[in-house]
């Protein structure tokens, strides 16, 4: 049954967080806030939405292995599954963006900070909001690289979403639907959390094991799901970027919103082969931007990285 909830809510979560960003789009869109913004904000951190929630609720409910769990797991799942499972689907992929330049090198800042913070042990409220700053920074530097520029996947979302106020804008829709969304994201995230500690205590596994799996495979869907969506419609330059987007939103704000809730202690030795894990992902990620090695081999090697990971907390649970 606990099985059964957890797969409801999670549900119910993803569906909440894509709603809620999709309503949000629309309004902004009503009072003719800039495009580039509502790309860079909205629809980068709609996806990460539901780790976000997880990990509050996780941290709220004291449950902190889960909150950072969650985020660990989403990571390495983001780059080693969506960006290994995005260049085995390809059949070319020439992203106009340099990546490597932009953006990559920004994903691998808050992994370190993130390694220094918790040497002692905890994540702060002092720690969390450096993290916030440094995602604060990163938005800066976006905004002002992208001055001037509308990607056309901007542009085509704008269209999209401008037909349909041309039908007719209505507060009395659209408020209803953002309140909705906001529920299904808390009650979900809640209920994702209780019956995810639930199941553990079933089998007699631990929360970490739980979050690092379960919860943050659940809650990267958003980002498997567009990427390949973006990439079949051979948009690779949106489906890498909401990779590189997501990861450092999960370490910079989903980490920062859950550590100012309440404090996590976390023992680094406990979770040093997942830790190494998530660190060895991302400066993949770096050697393969800035080599432009986006190929089927450094697919495939993504995928060796998810294997061993695999493998390691599949062993693990066995103890």
């Amino acid at each position: 049954m606990n099985f059964v909830i957890f797969v409801i809510a999670m549900a119910a979560l993803i569906w909440g967080a894509d709603l809620l960003v999709r309503e949000s789009e629309r309004v902004a869109l009503k009072f003719n806030i800039s495009e580039f913004i509502i790309g860079a904000t909205l629809i980068a951190l709609g996806t990460s939405l539901p780790e976000m929630a997880a990990s509050i609720a996780a941290s709220a409910d004291g449950k902190p292995q889960i909150a950072i769990a969650n985020v660990i797991g989403s990571n390495i799942l983001n780059i080693t599954l969506v960006l290994g499972t995005i260049f085995l689907i390809s059949k070319t992929i020439n992203p106009d963006r340099d990546f490597f330049a932009k953006d990559s090198t920004w994903s691998i800042v808050p992994v370190f900070v993130f390694i220094l913070m918790i040497f002692d042990g905890t994540v702060s409220r002092f720690d969390a909001i450096l993290l916030l700053l440094l995602m604060a920074a990163y938005v800066m530097f976006l905004l002002r690289e992208a001055r001037g520029l509308i990607t056309a996947e901007i542009e085509e979302i704008q269209e999209e979403l401008e037909e349909e106020n041309q039908k007719g804008f209505l507060w009395t829709k659209s408020l209803p639907m953002i309140l909705l969304g906001l529920i299904l994201i808390i009650g979900g995230a809640s209920f994702t959390i209780d019956s995810a500690s639930a199941i553990a205590r079933d089998f007699g596994i631990s929360e970490w094991i739980i979050g690092i799996i379960m919860i943050s495979l659940g809650t990267s869907l958003p980002e498997l799901v567009v990427s390949i969506s973006a990439s079949v419609k051979g948009k690779v330059d949106m489906a890498i970027g909401n990779i590189i987007g997501s990861n450092m939103a999960n370490t910079t704000i989903v980490l920062g919103a859950a550590a100012l809730t309440n404090p996590m202690q976390i023992n680094i030795t406990d979770y040093l082969f997942d830790i190494s894990t998530m660190l060895v992902a991302t400066l993949m990620l770096v050697f393969l931007t800035a080599n432009k090695l986006y190929t089927k081999p450094a697919g495939i090697s993504l995928f060796i990285i998810l294997g061993l990971f695999l493998d390691h907390t599949i062993s693990a649970m066995a103890l």
